[in-house]
């Protein structure tokens, strides 16, 4: 990644987690921790890492089984992804750190905050949904569990461009899922989707309280045509008062759609927590 960040791995049992964190670290800086959703990785952030990183410690990662924490094997729960970025924050000094999750990489910070509660300074959730139980019908919690199949049963072509352009409204970020999703075969990303989407549904049924103690801001794109999103946005708002603002015109992956909003609503969010 062609920004002021150092690779670095962090080894478990499974295999190692490849993340990334500014080279030179400021104390007087917040720490900013930008989480990939589902068979995305780091890249997903270029446009976050060009904006932020003369104003925040980053750290960024490929989560397991994702981009270059590969090869990893896919028996890892969510419990297991907020485990290992908990000690990851712990080698690098990351105190009170803002989680910025996407998608799947909200859902880890929510587990995140309910393992370790009153360590994250804020939360901020890109096109994410609540893991409360209460925003999901047995029949999606179902359907999250069995989509195996329904993966493999689509040629290869046609999924990575249900994957880019389903999931963006512009050229650069389909161009950027897409390449994100070619460095996966088509078992290889069947297989890391179903397992996503199972483990997800398993945090869900939990029946966990997955409560957001620290100042929260969420994001949807207005044109974010993922599964339930936009529904389970508004009635998370709705039901918890976390601000919800809607980004014009971007799909699932607003931050590669429009990165400027998304920075300007991080950096007024980061700002309001001084």
């Amino acid at each position: 990644m062609p920004y002021p960040l150092r690779k670095k791995q962090f080894a478990t049992e499974a295999g190692d987690i490849a993340y990334w964190v500014s080279a030179d670290v400021d104390s007087g800086r917040p720490w900013l921790v930008f989480l990939p959703g589902l068979t995305a990785d780091h890249r997903l952030f270029g446009k976050q890492v060009e904006h932020f990183s003369d104003k925040a410690n980053l750290l960024l990662w490929d989560p397991p089984s994702h981009g270059q924490s590969r090869p990893f094997r896919l028996t890892w729960t969510m419990d297991d992804l907020a485990k290992w970025l908990h000690q990851i924050l712990e080698v690098e000094g990351a105190t009170a750190p803002v989680l910025i999750g996407q998608s799947m990489g909200g859902y880890t910070a929510q587990v995140f905050m309910d393992l370790f509660p009153g360590e994250a300074k804020g939360f901020v959730s890109i096109d994410s949904c609540s893991l409360q139980r209460r925003y999901y019908t047995a029949w999606e919690l179902f359907l999250l569990k069995h989509t195996k199949l329904m993966y493999l049963s689509f040629p290869w072509k046609t999924l990575v461009r249900l994957g880019s352009s389903g999931n963006t409204t512009t050229e650069y970020g389909s161009r950027l899922m897409e390449a994100m999703m070619l460095d996966y075969g088509k078992r290889e990303y069947c297989e890391l989707a179903a397992h996503g989407f199972r483990v997800l549904a398993d945090a869900v049924g939990s029946g966990r309280p997955f409560d957001i103690s620290c100042p929260a801001l969420l994001l949807c794109g207005t044109e974010d045509r993922a599964g339930s999103a936009k529904r389970y946005n508004k009635a998370w708002t709705k039901a918890s008062g976390i601000p919800l603002e809607w980004i014009e015109g971007a799909g699932h992956n607003s931050n590669t759609d429009r990165p400027a909003v998304v920075n300007a609503a991080i950096d007024r969010f980061v700002a309001s927590l001084r």
